[in-house]
Formats: structure tokens, sequence, C-alpha cells
């Protein structure tokens, strides 16, 4: 009796260690999936104004690149473009225009999205605080107008990036909205 039991003991003890090695295996399957299917949603909730540009933004520029899901005005009734206006290693810029070709003209400015690398070089924000997702700390800066109106900007830092959200004349609800849909993956 005392033989049966210990070579149950072995057994069970086989088992156990090759089942959780198997659970192990199993839980990075799991976890690799869940990874691959945030990466998947993640894709599908990027705007559609920023398909086209989004490949050549990857190649360009090392820091995280940060797109609100929301824009406003972009309901399909007047197509919106993202063009690169600037794309390095540290920094890049965005420009939403009304028009493909718009070079920032304010006849088809919709705003701007931009990040930079924090470094000594790299302007302090300014402005009303706001609290955006995640806990984040952002300032806004109100839109003036005079011959035109400049943007509104919403600014804020994320692991050791500055981003800025902006739209021409735009509204503090419509930017925070934005600047949160970008933090929210």
């Amino acid at each position: 009796m005392i033989l049966n039991f210990r070579n149950t003991s072995a057994v069970c003890a086989v088992f156990l260690l090759v089942n959780v090695s198997s659970f192990y295996k199993s839980a990075i399957a799991i976890i690799n999936n869940q990874s691959q299917l945030i990466a998947q949603q993640s894709q599908t909730q990027l705007h559609p104004v920023f398909k086209s540009i989004l490949p050549k933004l990857k190649q360009k520029t090392q820091i995280k690149i940060l797109l609100p899901k929301f824009i406003p005005e972009s309901d399909g009734e007047n197509p919106i473009y993202a063009i690169i206006e600037a794309a390095t290693q540290k920094k890049y810029e965005i420009l939403l225009g009304f028009s493909p070709d718009c070079n920032g003209a304010s006849a088809c400015r919709l705003g701007v999205i931009s990040a930079e690398s924090v470094s000594r070089k790299t302007p302090r924000m300014a402005g009303k605080r706001i609290s955006l997702a995640k806990g984040i700390t952002g300032y806004f800066v109100d839109f003036t107008c005079g011959a035109g109106c400049s943007d509104a900007t919403l600014t804020w830092r994320q692991r050791g990036v500055q981003y800025v959200v902006g739209l021409k004349a735009g509204d503090r609800i419509s930017l925070i909205k934005m600047a949160n849909s970008a933090i929210n993956p």
C-alpha cells in the first residue's frame, strides 16, 4: 500500500508540474492574444483621417504617437485631411485642414496636432489647468481674434512627451474631448 501511495504521489507531482507549465504557456498565449487584440482594436479605432499618414509618421518619429479618435466637424459633411507639417525622431506636427493641399491658411485650417520630446528647449505649459483622462493635467489656452482667429490649444505631458491639440477658434469642451480620445487608446 505504501508503494502504491508513493507511486501515486509521484504521478500526481509530475501531472501537476506538466499542468502548471502548460498553464503558464497558456497564460502567455492569452496575454499575447489580448495584446494582439488590443493592437487590432486601436488600429480600428484610429480616426480615418490619419490612415494615410500613419505609416510615414511611424517611420519618421520615435516618440509615442497619440492621435485623437474624436475630431470636431469630421461628420463627413466636409472632408478633413491630415497633413504632416514636420516629422523627426523627437517630434511631429500634423495640420488638420479642409483641403488636401492646405498649407495652414486661415480659410482651410481646422487645427493642429503635435508632439515633442520634452527637453530644456521645450516651451513651458501655460494656460488654465484642465483635468484630463488617466489623471493627466492639461493646460488650455483660448483663441484670440484679430484679422483672423488663432487656435485654442490644449497641452499636456505624458511619459516625457509634450502633446498639443489645437482647433481654429476652438472651444475648451471640444479640445478636452479630442485630447481624452488621444490619451485613452
